[in-house]
């Protein structure tokens, strides 16, 4: 009796083990990607996981992550941790760069400037080949990929500075033909592949339909909590409310990191340059209206291309 039961229990692990493959079937391409990079690095490959799945595809993704950290800042870590490995000073989250590269076998490897540092093309090298040398030698196998950041929002405070540093962008336009020409030449030095979600920005950004459009009747001024401007598909997370150190709630600006609309532009993109395939289409959509997607899909296709 006490063997009958073993084996009815036995029988039942198996079917359920036999219909949860069914239910799951293996995805039909997987890509390994590490990032080195910051808080843009996270914005742009927030949704890349969800775009994969879409299409019975997988993500498997780690990586260095800094906030606001430039190219120059990563290869002081690199270097740091090869001289003591037990300095904090060079390691992200206990482990050096070294060790993070070798623990998997990466497709693919990222490198981006800081994005208030990309209009300068003074800023890049030698940090830029340093990291693709480092990378080449700790993950022979990988891809090195340069990320192409994002101007900031035409409205940013950034732009609206009474006299500006002397090579500071002026307009969000400066902005973006600075960084794109920076990135271009870098990646021609480097001898890689561009992942251009700066140009994705730019011409959605300044589409005739679906550009971004300050709204000139909110006065930030006199606006009192809740009242926001009508930022209506903005690619920044742009005005927000939010309580200070105080408690008290103010009204911010952050023109520089992307909304739910930019992440969804951005990992359009990446999904393009990482698994060869085309996002339009594709059903994940973030929770956006479904004309809009299509159109940050499209302009994603004809970025990649």
């Amino acid at each position: 009796m006490i063997r009958r039961t073993a084996l009815m229990l036995l029988a039942l692990v198996s079917a359920c083990a036999i219909s949860s493959a069914q239910e799951k079937p293996a995805p039909k391409k997987t890509v390994r990607l590490f990032t080195i990079g910051n808080s843009f690095s996270q914005d742009a490959t927030f949704f890349l996981d969800d775009l994969a799945a879409a299409d019975g595809n997988l993500l498997i993704q780690k990586g260095a992550f800094v906030g606001g950290s430039p190219l120059e800042l990563h290869w002081t870590r690199a270097q740091l941790n090869e001289k003591d490995p037990t300095d904090k000073a060079g390691q992200y989250n206990g482990k050096g760069l070294k060790d993070l590269l070798g623990e998997d076998k990466y497709d693919f490897v990222t490198i981006q400037q800081a994005s208030i540092k990309s209009h300068n093309i003074d800023t890049y090298q030698p940090f830029a080949t340093n990291l693709r040398d480092y990378v080449k030698k700790h993950a022979p196998n990988a891809e090195l990929l340069l990320h192409e950041t994002w101007a900031y929002r035409v409205d940013d405070p950034r732009f609206n500075v009474a006299k500006p540093k002397e090579g500071e962008p002026k307009t969000q336009k400066d902005m973006y033909e600075m960084l794109a020409k920076s990135y271009r030449t870098v990646a021609g030095e480097l001898g890689v592949r561009l992942i251009p979600v700066g140009d994705a920005f730019w011409a959605a950004d300044n589409d005739a339909q679906w550009g971004y459009k300050p709204d000139t009747k909110f006065d930030p001024k006199t606006a009192k909590s809740p009242e926001l401007p009508d930022q209506k598909h903005s690619l920044h997370v742009g005005r927000k409310w939010s309580k200070d150190a105080k408690g008290e709630t103010t009204l911010g600006m952050d023109g520089h990191h992307s909304s739910t609309a930019g992440r969804y532009l951005g990992a359009c993109v990446w999904y393009e340059m990482l698994f060869k395939t085309s996002c339009v289409g594709n059903k994940f959509i973030a929770g956006l209206d479904a004309d809009y997607a299509r159109f940050l899909q499209e302009t994603a296709h004809a970025a990649a291309k």
